[in-house]
């Protein structure tokens, strides 16, 4: 047991009793980008920072911003207020980010660029995320569960390759299959490197990890388990072997086809798949087979943009679909700047009003 666990003995989270196969009590619930700028306090924060790397690297801000929802409206689960883009800059390379416009890194061209990443010093570089995590642990209440995370290492390499957000990486694609070995060899560094972020977090206060593979939706079919599964599944029995209490989330966003959701899901050894909102949670609690695997997810993060009666009625949906099963509650994907606040709050009393 890490430092930072040892501090938070007392009642039973609910997050993590999901993930151990738990069935019974109503779902707990957290949001993706639940701290973010649809939040007035996030966005003070924000403003006083100086750019988004400045917050996620000053522990005294990034504490403060993972709280602000938590403090809000209760929430079951904090998790760390960071950036999937910290581990390739923590490994050398250039990573800025631009105002109204999102992540820019200077992109790896060729084999030889690969060559020169290094992850050596990756603690060293991170350490203000692992106090931030040290941070959150000693300040939230004893029955919200603390969830670090990472991004999975094709949606790092997609950044990594592109340079930038894309709708398709072209370049990505076009490197992979010009590059094999290169692309083999990148993937494998960023195991290393995510484990041992992971790892770090871990030490510092984090009771559950989830493993964000955002662009895993691009992938051919014919590559799923090379790009996809496997190096999941390589993290994720590194940190059992370290770990063997801490449960792994895996969000395989974008990937939607039964047979490859199926696979995925029961190959990559996660304690949780985390969906979005191209599954129908229906079919997903029938695809996974028995009802100890835990399933999270999934309302359509749209629909806190409208009127609330259409919200309430797609999460009640949700709720019948995974009953009798875990299920922890979220959106398919993060919430929306636009989203008013009022909204969330509305959602969250909805569901933590449901019988136990």
């Amino acid at each position: 047991m890490s430092e930072g666990q040892e501090g938070r003995k007392g009642p039973p989270k609910r997050l993590l009793a999901k993930l151990k196969g738990t069935a019974a009590g109503r779902p707990p619930i957290w949001l993706m980008r639940q701290a973010g700028r649809y939040l007035p306090e996030y966005r003070e924060v924000r403003a006083s920072a100086g750019s988004f790397l400045d917050l996620c690297y000053t522990p005294s801000l990034a504490v403060e911003v993972t709280l602000q929802p938590i403090r809000r409206f209760g929430l079951d689960a904090a998790i760390l207020f960071s950036d999937i883009l910290v581990v390739p800059d923590a490994m050398g390379m250039d990573v800025r980010f631009v105002e109204g416009e999102g992540p820019r890194l200077e992109p790896l061209k060729g084999p030889a660029d690969v060559e020169r990443l290094d992850g050596s010093g990756l603690r060293r570089h991170l350490q203000p995320v692992y106090e931030t995590v040290r941070g959150i642990a000693r300040a939230l209440p004893p029955d919200v569960a603390l969830i670090g995370f990472s991004g999975a290492p094709w949606t790092l390499a997609a950044y990594m390759i592109e340079g930038r957000g894309s709708r398709e990486f072209a370049a990505l694609t076009h490197f992979a299959t010009t590059h094999p070995e290169a692309f083999a060899l990148l993937l494998d560094k960023l195991v290393l490197a995510i484990v041992e972020h992971l790892d770090a977090q871990i030490r510092a206060g984090a009771e559950a990890v989830q493993l964000f593979d955002s662009w895993a939706g691009l992938i051919p079919a014919a590559r799923l388990d090379e790009w996809c599964l496997t190096p999941a599944a390589r993290i994720q029995e590194a940190l059992r072997q370290r770990h063997p209490d801490i449960p792994l989330l895996f969000f395989p966003r974008g990937i939607e086809r039964p047979a490859d959701l199926a696979r995925v899901a029961l190959g990559s050894g996660a304690a949780g798949i985390s969906l979005g909102t191209g599954v129908s949670m229906r079919w997903a609690a029938d695809l996974f087979g028995p009802a100890t695997r835990c399933i999270q997810g999934n309302l359509d993060p749209e629909l806190l943009l409208g009127p609330e009666a259409r919200m309430l009625q797609a999460a009640g949906d949700i709720l019948k679909a995974t009953a009798g099963r875990p299920h922890i509650f979220n959106l398919g994907h993060g919430v929306i700047k636009d989203t008013a606040p009022e909204t969330v709050a509305t959602l969250v009393s909805y569901l933590q009003s449901q019988p136990d």
